[in-house]
C-alpha cells in the first residue's frame, strides 16, 4: 500500500488528543450532575441517561474522524500502466568520433569535452526526445530518439574513437543518418546538433544539409578546435609515435573548418557556435533556439499509476457517523 500524501501522517497524532477531549467532556458532564444534586436525587435525575451509549457514540465519532484523516492521507493499492505523454521537440545529437577529436586544443580533448557538454544538456530537457549518432568515416545511430535520458547518458559514456571502425570524417553521412532517425509527422519539431571539427572527406555535406532542410530539420553546428589547427595524439593506434602521421610520415594537424559548418547551419535555418575552453555553447543553442521551436506531443515510457482508494475510509467514516446519530443515549419506557 502507498500513500499519496504521506506528509499528512502527523494529523493522526491529533486523534489521541481528540479522544482525550471527548472522554474529558463525558466525565465532566457526570461531575457537573453530581454537583447539581446529591444522591439519591442525582441518580433519579439521570436515570434516563444511557452512559454506555454515550461512550459508544464518542467512540464512533472518534473512529469516523480517524477514517476521514486516512482518506485525506490518500491510501493507494493496485495499479495500471499508463503511457506518459509530453510535449517537446525531437533532438538528434551527432558527435564526431574520428581521431581528430583527440586533439587537445580544448581541454582535456575535443571528444571528452563534447561528451561532457551533452551530459550537461540532459537536465535542461523538458519532454524532448533525444537521440545520439556517432560518426567518423561512416555513421551509426547509437541511441534512437527516447525520453529515457539515463539510457542516453549510458550510451554517451561508451563513445570513443573506436566506436566507428572506419576512419575519416563523413559529415554528409552523419546528416543523412540523423534525418532517417526522425519519426514521420514531426517536421516542425526536428533539430540536429552536430559537434565536429568540420572536416569532411566526402565533400557533399552541403547537399545533405539542403536535403535535411526539405524535411524540416534545423541543423545547429558546434565547431571544435581552432582554424590554426592542433596536432593529434597518436593514441593506442600508434604506440610511442607521439602524434599521428600520414602515410608519408608527416605529422597530421586537425583544423576547424568553420566556413563549411556555417554554410551547413545556414542552409537549414540553424546556427553555428565555436566551442571554447570556457564556453561550449550547447546550452545557449538549446535555450535560445531549440527550446523555442514548435513542439509536438510524444509518448514516452509507460508509467505505473496506482489506484486511489480514499473512498473506502471515507465510506467507513460516513457509516460511523450515521451509527453515531442513530445510537440513542436516553433510555425509553421509564417514567
Amino acid at each position: 500500500m502507498l500513500w499519496s500524501h504521506p506528509e499528512r501522517w502527523w494529523w493522526l497524532g491529533l486523534a489521541p488528543l481528540l479522544g482525550a477531549l471527548l472522554a474529558a467532556a463525558l466525565v465532566r458532564h457526570r461531575r457537573h450532575l453530581a454537583h447539581f444534586a446529591a444522591e439519591p436525587l442525582a441518580r433519579e435525575l439521570a436515570r434516563t441517561v444511557d452512559w454506555r451509549a454515550r461512550w459508544l457514540k464518542a467512540c464512533c465519532l472518534l473512529c469516523a474522524i480517524c477514517c476521514l484523516l486516512l482518506a485525506l492521507i490518500g491510501p493507494q493499492w493496485g495499479f495500471h500502466w499508463e503511457p506518459v505523454r509530453r510535449r517537446g521537440v525531437d533532438l538528434m545529437v551527432a558527435i564526431d568520433v574520428s581521431n581528430s577529436m583527440l586533439a587537445e586544443d580544448i581541454t582535456p580533448n575535443r571528444l571528452s569535452r563534447a561528451k561532457w557538454a551533452v551530459q550537461e544538456l540532459l537536465p535542461l530537457l523538458r519532454g524532448d526526445r533525444l537521440g545520439l549518432v556517432a560518426f567518423a568515416g561512416s555513421s551509426f545511430v547509437q541511441c534512437p530518439l527516447t525520453n529515457d535520458y539515463g539510457a542516453v547518458a549510458l550510451t554517451l559514456e561508451d563513445l570513443s574513437t573506436g566506436t566507428i571502425p572506419k576512419g575519416g570524417t563523413a559529415l554528409a553521412s552523419a546528416i543523412r543518418a540523423s534525418v532517417k532517425a526522425f519519426d514521420a509527422g514531426t517536421e516542425e519539431s526536428r533539430a540536429l546538433i552536430i559537434i565536429t571539427d568540420g572536416e569532411d572527406h566526402e565533400g557533399d555535406a552541403l547537399a545533405a544539409a539542403n536535403d535535411a532542410a526539405n524535411t524540416g530539420v534545423k541543423i545547429f553546428c558546434i565547431g571544435m578546435g581552432t582554424p590554426e589547427g592542433e596536432l593529434i595524439p597518436a593514441g593506442p593506434a600508434q604506440p610511442g609515435a607521439g602524434f599521428m602521421k600520414d602515410r608519408e610520415g608527416r605529422t597530421v594537424k586537425s583544423r576547424l573548418n568553420e566556413e563549411l559548418l556555417q554554410r551547413v547551419a545556414l542552409a537549414t535555418g540553424g546556427s553555428y557556435v565555436r566551442a571554447t575552453p570556457t564556453a561550449f555553447g550547447l546550452d545557449v543553442i538549446y535555450r535560445e533556439r531549440i527550446a523555442n521551436m514548435k513542439t509536438h506531443e510524444v509518448e514516452g515510457a509507460r508509467q505505473k499509476q496506482y489506484e486511489p482508494r480514499f473512498q473506502w475510509p471515507l465510506a467507513l467514516a460516513w457509516l460511523l457517523l450515521i451509527m453515531e446519530a442513530l445510537i440513542a443515549d436516553r433510555r425509553r419506557g421509564r417514567a
